[in-house]
């Protein structure tokens, strides 16, 4: 199809929503013109999917841990250019066919190439497709050669003795790149950062060699044995330009208390005694060789004194205007060894210690290194290996040219649509296994990082969501306990029975099984069926609840009672209670009347009114509860849930009631299965069936007495007995 011919775009509606199926090679290589509006997703981690990591690390070109339109947009057209027919990426096959490979464009030339060379290498010349594994075992073996096309050189069995060591001593210094067979070596530009090191080494060692040597050969010992006692020697003579000051303080100046706290074994410590003054302190003193240095100071001090002896008058006394002699003389070859040039570190593989690297080079090697070629051999051949057909970059390319065939598209189609997730034949590549709890198996199941956080978001979604902790350990079970959090979908059935604490098992997509602990339920209704029920169970647990308050405080009270009797209590008088016998009377005849009067309304009606009349109240009570579930159903989406899993949908998903029994799943006999009615744990007594009767019986006897009026002249009729029969009140004794 032409670019300028109007392209017709297939969407079917599935879940309430339009998703594009991009079967076809038009839809595929023009999908840059789909309005991005109309995609399902904006963006998605580039990790923690259910989906081919590698497929992913390719796609996040930027490698900012997402995957965004357009580096979806650029995956599908590097396909394109490369694949003969586009649309055979929705059959998501397993190995990739040659003759899909195109041939009409320079990039599928090159993959073709590619494709018969390194199936060649493995020894499958002729063969017609090839699959993942085949890539990644040329990719194997071509990193493993000297030759794999990316211009890095390990020090590799094939180079000559000279060029190992050349490249050994390279890495030492600059260091260098990483091959393609993870080694490290040298590129080019590694090469010639060492030759340039190299360089500066030898200007450096010319400079220092011109420098003043005061001391001939001994130099250099000299600078190096003063460098390690300059310190020591500095604080000597400032002690003694303080002893002369204050003579008082000679003895904190010599340190005196410190030498009197040995160890257990009666000796000082060493790292004490070397940090007490050169020599004892005395006014204006130098320092001698030969009377009151410190032990652990004399071999240094008496090599030093032998180097500088032709500075000294003496050679076992140094006083300190010799001491700033000798370091005035020695100064100028100080300044040409700190002049040494910084080697810059170069590529991904940095240098151990350059300086101690170079430092074991001698001015022979540096020169050899120079000036015998290696460093341009081994550049000529860096840059054969670059143009070697079949290189390391080129199988990469293949690698990804496979992987894109076998799932780019399974991701379109959970990016572009939700088309696997709607059409209930595949898993969605954000679906991590299912949860086992309650009877019931829930299959929208997906990480979590942060239970508050991605709840505090999720629960816009109108879902009821179980949060759960899972844990596992390996086969043997010696590694530590894995952990991890999830969230599942329940939808359908009824959260009567979920609440923290229950234990479930979760099973990822791979098969393996974590116990599952129910830690947070976020609680939206369920089903219509659930809310159907849901006042009458309301009720019950309401009056549940208020049974076992009443028998609670009761109880309480008769141990109070029994506790602590009371004392001289009087007697129980019954003409004291006829007040209140009078109003229970009163108002079981109200209570009577009200339920004479519905049973008499209620025989009033025909025999075919009674189930119209169950129906009524049934909807009544049953049916506002209903209604707003209905509603609040109607609004489920899993937008929010993926949303606080850090994608960035561009829509409603809506979640309708038959993909909420598709995700749920409740526990069904098979359609094979037998079942036996008789139970031989049931109890079968008349007991129950007596006490019901009876029950029924007196409610109905209650019911006709209170109609005919009966109940109510009984009720006077034994209050005006209790008053007849009440005995007169003795008369009250007239004042005095």
């Amino acid at each position: 199809m032409e670019q300028n011919e109007k392209l017709t775009w297939a969407f079917h509606r599935l879940g309430g929503m339009d998703q594009v199926t991009l079967e076809t090679s038009a839809e595929l290589s023009r999908l840059r013109e789909l309005d991005p509006k109309l995609w399902a997703t904006l963006s998605c981690p580039a990790s923690g999917l259910e989906f081919d990591a590698a497929t992913l690390t390719l796609l996040d070109e930027d490698h900012d841990g997402r995957i965004r339109i357009p580096e979806v947009l650029d995956a599908v057209e590097w396909a394109c250019l490369r694949l003969t027919e586009p649309a055979e990426l929705a059959e998501r096959p397993e190995v990739l066919p040659l003759s899909s490979i195109r041939l009409d464009t320079e990039e599928g030339r090159l993959m073709a190439a590619t494709a018969a060379t390194a199936l060649k290498n493995l020894g499958r010349e002729g063969q017609e497709e090839i699959r993942y594994e085949d890539v990644a075992g040329a990719a194997a073996a071509a990193n493993a050669l000297l030759y794999n096309g990316d211009g890095v050189f390990p020090a590799h069995a094939d180079l000559s003795d000279s060029q190992r060591a050349f490249v050994q001593t390279a890495l030492a210094v600059t260091g260098g790149e990483v091959d393609a067979g993870g080694a490290p070596g040298l590129n080019s530009a590694a090469v010639d950062a060492f030759l340039a090191a190299l360089t500066a080494e030898k200007s450096w060692r010319a400079a220092v060699a011109a420098a003043p040597h005061a001391l001939g050969s001994d130099t250099a010992a000299a600078w190096s044995l003063m460098q390690g006692m300059k310190d020591k020697l500095d604080d000597y003579f400032l002690r003694c330009r303080l002893a002369s000051f204050a003579p008082l303080a000679k003895s904190s100046l010599n340190a005196e208390d410190q030498l009197a706290a040995p160890d257990e074994h009666g000796l000082l410590d060493p790292a004490v005694l070397a940090s007490l003054p050169l020599s004892r302190i005395e006014a204006d003193a130098p320092l001698r060789l030969d009377a009151g240095l410190n032990p652990a100071w004399r071999e240094k001090a008496g090599a030093f004194f032998r180097l500088i002896a032709p500075l000294l008058s003496d050679a076992n006394s140094l006083t300190e205007e010799e001491w700033n002699s000798v370091q005035q003389a020695l100064a100028p070859y100080g300044t040409a060894l700190a002049a040494r040039p910084a080697v810059p570190a170069v590529g991904a593989v940095p240098p151990a210690d350059s300086a101690a690297a170079l430092s074991a080079l001698s001015d022979e090697s540096i020169e050899a290194m120079l000036s015998d070629g290696t460093a341009e051999t081994l550049k000529a051949m860096m840059s054969e290996d670059l143009a070697m057909p079949a290189a390391s970059s080129d199988i990469a390319e293949l690698e990804r040219l496979v992987l894109y065939y076998r799932h780019l598209h399974r991701l379109l189609m959970n990016f572009v649509s939700f088309h696997d997730f709607y059409s209930l034949k595949r898993t969605a590549m954000f679906q991590a296994g299912t949860l086992f709890i309650d009877g019931r198996s829930c299959r929208l199941c997906l990480p979590v990082a942060d239970v508050a956080k991605h709840s505090a978001m999720a629960s816009l979604s109108q879902l009821c969501l179980l949060y759960c902790e899972c844990r596992r350990r390996n086969a043997t079970g010696t590694a530590a306990e894995q952990k991890m959090n999830i969230v599942a979908a329940m939808t359908s059935g009824s959260d009567a029975f979920l609440r923290e604490g229950r234990n479930g098992v979760y099973v990822d997509n791979k098969g393996e099984d974590w116990d599952a602990t129910l830690i947070k339920v976020v609680r939206n209704p369920i089903s219509i069926k659930q809310a159907v029920w849901a006042p009458y169970l309301r009720i019950s647990q309401m009056a549940g609840e208020q049974i076992a308050k009443f028998a609670g405080n009761t109880a309480k009270k008769v141990e109070t009672a029994v506790a602590a009797p009371a004392k001289n209590a009087a007697p129980f008088d019954i003409s004291k209670s006829v007040g209140l016998f009078a109003a229970v009377g009163i108002a079981l005849g109200a209570i009577g009347t009200a339920v004479g009067s519905i049973a008499g309304m209620l025989m009033a009606l025909h025999w075919w009114q009674f189930p119209l009349l169950i129906v009524a109240a049934f909807a009544c009570i049953s049916g506002p509860a209903a209604f707003l579930a209905w509603l609040k159903l109607r609004k489920r989406t899993l937008g929010p849930v993926l949303e606080a899993s850090g994608w960035a949908v561009n829509g409603q998903l809506p979640i309708n009631l038959m993909l909420g029994r598709a995700l749920t799943s409740e526990a069904v006999l098979p359609s094979n299965a037998t079942r036996t009615r008789h139970d031989p744990l049931r109890q079968h007594g008349k007991t129950s069936k007596w006490i019901l009767s009876l029950v029924l019986a007196a409610a109905l006897a209650v019911g006709y007495l209170a109609y005919t009026g009966t109940l109510m002249k009984l009720v006077k009729f034994a209050v005006t007995v209790e008053q007849v029969e009440k005995p007169a009140t003795a008369p009250a004794a007239p004042a005095k």
